[in-house]
């Protein structure tokens, strides 16, 4: 029971990094190929590196979160990770189009902060229920 427990907050955690991994590249990348054009050659200011992203942080977060849910059996949190992948999701396949650079940037911060939130809320939620 007690490794159940550990490895539910591991992929917790590392879907934490990976939703922080997004919102650093997000905006760190714009300023720094101002000052750095260098970075411009790199995989990382391409487009396709969200989405890229993306195909981790899904599954990690999906199973994350239902695994935990089964421990504490607390359903509603779910709706954090629904939220904030769906506002990454059309951030990052639909985010420059439809918001621009700036919009683009403001609606992965707000999906990553709620996928975040819902992750440390479930990672708590392990902790009370399973000690």
């Amino acid at each position: 029971m007690l490794n159940n427990i550990s490895s539910s907050n591991s992929f917790d955690k590392f879907a934490i990094y990976l939703s922080v991994l997004c919102a650093v590249q997000c905006l760190i990348l714009p300023i720094s190929l101002l000052f750095i054009p260098a970075f411009s050659l790199l995989p990382l200011a391409d487009e396709s590196f969200h989405e890229l992203l993306l195909l981790f942080v899904i599954p990690i977060s999906a199973f994350a979160m239902i695994s935990g849910c089964r421990k504490h059996k607390i359903y509603n949190i779910i709706f954090y990770v629904i939220a904030g992948l769906g506002i990454m999701i059309v951030s990052a396949v639909w985010g420059h189009d439809l918001f621009g650079e700036t919009g683009e940037i403001v609606s992965t911060l707000v999906g990553t902060s709620i996928l975040s939130f819902g992750h440390v809320k479930n990672r708590k939620l392990c902790k009370e229920c399973c000690l």
